[in-house]
């Protein structure tokens, strides 16, 4: 019981000890990961990784609750006071799942939602076929403009008029630009429907009062922890004080049962770091990194989907430079620099392999990156795909990226516990 990992399972421990490596020495700019704070790392080891708790705090299932009770009504609070939400649950393990419970709390199967399609920016969740939002409700998308590639609120308006949704769903996993969730109001009242919003991407920016709030406009509002957050790998859900009963039995009994309690300790130190004004800078310096970010690939003759960014991703078409999105992101993996395949609108690629890249700068930040370091990034990203035939580039790229890298580091050791 008291042997360390190395001495249990080496081939774990070295599996841990790459992935550190890995994070160190690579330039991470998928968008939607991020680094924890070594207070979260911690909390996530923790001895409450022990504990069945099924139920809510003071309505347990189960005897000796009392300092997870403490540890999620901790979480609660914080989230409550950090986003002005009238009721929050915590306990969702996966973005997904709190999806799912919003709509196992606000729909019957077969009832009508209206979302933003996911070749056009929306997430798995919000009706695609294969996920369990397009086999189980009837899905109405709607998308961006052709020319703009924003999205167009009239369109929406009249989508709405003409399907007459029990759920319009806003928000996005590959869209750059500010969304207005006050007209998304205004069109769900016109239509009689429910107003959820996904902003599992931009929840920091949100808490940081960077980015329009939905909670005022929204019944029911559903985020992740661990992206722009810079939380555990976790979900929770803001809902009206008239829905908290059904969010809550939506939750559990209905989509999960025990909560795993070494997370939400996490994510209640996630919302009390949240609170800070360290953060709201960090919140700050995302987004001048990403219009830095995006300025130098404009400068590298790359094109990007709606001309810019406003928040913490800029999405990259890359049909005009004659290569796939899944060829980028592959030669990029090469030289260190970690990103993702994404379609674009009105993609003819299919999804396996699309026609564009989705670089974001919030674990950047978090290391310390500001704007020279992503004019430096962006002509890296340059120099692998004009010369992607040449594996020398990559090797160079690759020594840049682990000079870089160096002069901003990451963890000190692979557990981070003290």
């Amino acid at each position: 019981m008291n042997r360390t990992l190395a001495e249990v399972d080496p081939e774990m421990a070295e599996a841990l000890a790459g992935e550190l490596r890995r994070q160190q020495n690579c330039l991470v700019m998928i968008p939607s990961e991020n680094y924890a704070s070594k207070a979260v790392l911690q909390a996530q080891g923790c001895i409450m990784t022990n504990k069945y708790a099924e139920g809510y705090p003071g309505a347990r299932w189960y005897n000796g609750c009392e300092f997870v009770d403490r540890a999620e009504s901790l979480a609660i609070a914080r989230a409550k006071e950090l986003f002005k939400a009238e009721h929050v649950n915590v306990q969702p393990h996966t973005g997904s799942q709190a999806n799912m419970a919003a709509y196992y709390a606000l729909l019957e199967p077969g009832d009508t939602i209206l979302a933003m399609s996911v070749d056009q920016g929306g997430h798995l969740t919000h009706g695609n076929k294969l996920n369990f939002s397009g086999r189980y409700y009837r899905i109405a998308f709607y998308g961006v403009d052709r020319q703009t590639e924003r999205l167009d609120y009239d369109a929406i308006l009249n989508a709405a008029r003409h399907e007459r949704p029990k759920l319009i769903v806003v928000g996005a996993s590959a869209y750059p630009r500010i969304i207005d969730f006050e007209r998304c109001r205004a069109i769900a009242d016109e239509v009689d429907a429910y107003l959820m919003a996904d902003i599992a991407h931009i929840v920091g920016l949100i808490a940081a009062g960077l980015h329009p709030d939905p909670v005022p406009y929204c019944d029911v509002v559903t985020s992740t922890t661990h992206k722009t957050l810079r939380g555990p790998r976790g979900a929770f859900i803001m809902c009206r004080r008239e829905l908290a009963e059904a969010i809550d039995r939506a939750v559990f009994p209905g989509v999960q049962a025990g909560p795993l309690m070494h997370v939400i300790a996490s994510k209640a130190i996630a919302f009390k770091e949240a609170m800070t004004e360290d953060f709201r800078e960090y919140q700050r310096q995302i987004i001048a990194n990403c219009q830095e970010l995006a300025e130098g690939l404009l400068e590298q003759g790359l094109r990007l989907v709606t001309g810019g960014t406003d928040n913490h991703l800029v999405l990259v078409d890359l049909r005009p430079n004659g290569i796939t999105g899944k060829e980028a992101a592959d030669l990029l993996e090469e030289a260190c620099i970690i990103t993702n395949k994404n379609v674009i609108p009105y993609d003819h690629q299919p999804p396996a392999i699309a026609s564009g890249i989705r670089p974001g700068t919030p674990a950047l930040t978090t290391r310390g990156m500001k704007e020279p370091e992503m004019r430096q990034i962006a002509k890296l990203i340059g120099r692998v795909l004009h010369h992607r035939d040449n594996p020398e580039v990559r090797e160079r790229v690759r020594g840049d990226v682990h000079e870089l890298c160096a002069r901003f580091p990451i963890y000190a050791d692979v557990t981070c516990a003290e």
